[in-house]
């Protein structure tokens, strides 16, 4: 399964790089996304490394999810793909 960056979740002043929300195409409501939790998402840079992190909540009402991932993704991973497993 495969979702999009959206952003990184953050407030008015200030941004959390490791936690994410991401838009996953299949679902579009909130029940489905809630289903989610606790699957394991794996991003990859363009030079290959791979940063793991873990759906830990839905995220709005249109099946968006944030996860939370052991490091700080960078600002380019904004708008790439993730995988779900």
């Amino acid at each position: 399964m495969e979702g999009t960056i959206v952003n990184f979740r953050r407030g008015m002043h200030t941004q959390t790089p490791n936690h994410i929300v991401i838009h996953i195409s299949d679902d579009s409501n909130r029940e489905k996304a809630s289903e989610l939790v606790g699957r394991t998402v794996v991003w990859k840079s363009t030079a290959g490394r791979e940063i793991t992190g873990k759906i830990a909540a839905a995220h709005g009402n249109k099946g968006a999810v944030r996860a939370i991932f052991e490091r700080g993704l960078p600002g380019q991973s904004a708008g790439t793909k993730v995988e779900i497993k």
